[in-house]
């Protein structure tokens, strides 16, 4: 009799042998997750029964501190500082990384949570190879392309009231916001 895979194996969803080395660490995961709209950070610890999310943050909590910009690298380093405040918090000092089974390229999104939540003092064994620039953590990347842009490419950006060149001001102000309070 022929035995069938676990659903989620055959669907390609989950990779075991990756998941059991994150839970053999015995630590909480901190999961990352992005769409094109929002970036999700997550701190998880394994129980037997099913994963326990211990909490959740996302864009919509950025929005409630004031964040005009869009779902990009500051936006994914300030929800990351903001998820290792919160896991401070909780008491929780170190976690790994759990970015799926997606593979990520050095300074993309999901890193600069990791950097953001690194920052805020969570203990997360990783290389500095991966972790984006200063620069683009703080939007410089953004501010120049904007300035060059002939197409109208941050409509989203102006109906919030931010002009795109400004995001490197408006990162410092939210990012004194979430230090601070």
């Amino acid at each position: 009799m022929k035995r069938l895979k676990f659903k989620r194996r055959r669907l390609g969803i989950t990779d075991y042998r990756k998941r059991l080395a994150l839970l053999l660490s015995n630590k909480p995961r901190l999961v990352v997750r992005k769409t094109l709209r929002n970036i999700i950070a997550q701190i998880v610890e394994y129980e037997p029964e099913g994963d326990k999310v211990l909490f959740t943050i996302e864009m919509k909590h950025l929005r409630d501190i004031g964040w005009k910009g869009g779902a990009n690298i500051p936006a994914a380093y300030l929800i990351g500082y903001l998820a290792g405040k919160k896991a401070l918090e909780m008491g929780i000092k170190e976690a790994v990384l759990d970015i799926g089974r997606h593979r990520a390229t050095r300074g993309a999104k999901v890193f600069a949570v990791l950097k953001g939540a690194v920052d805020a003092g969570l203990n997360i064994p990783h290389s500095e190879e991966i972790l984006p620039s200063e620069e683009r953590i703080k939007g410089e990347h953004i501010a120049s392309y904007a300035k060059i842009a002939k197409k109208p490419h941050f409509e989203e950006y102006k109906k919030r009231g931010l002009k795109p060149e400004k995001i490197v001001e408006h990162f410092e102000e939210i990012l004194k916001k979430v230090k601070g309070g």
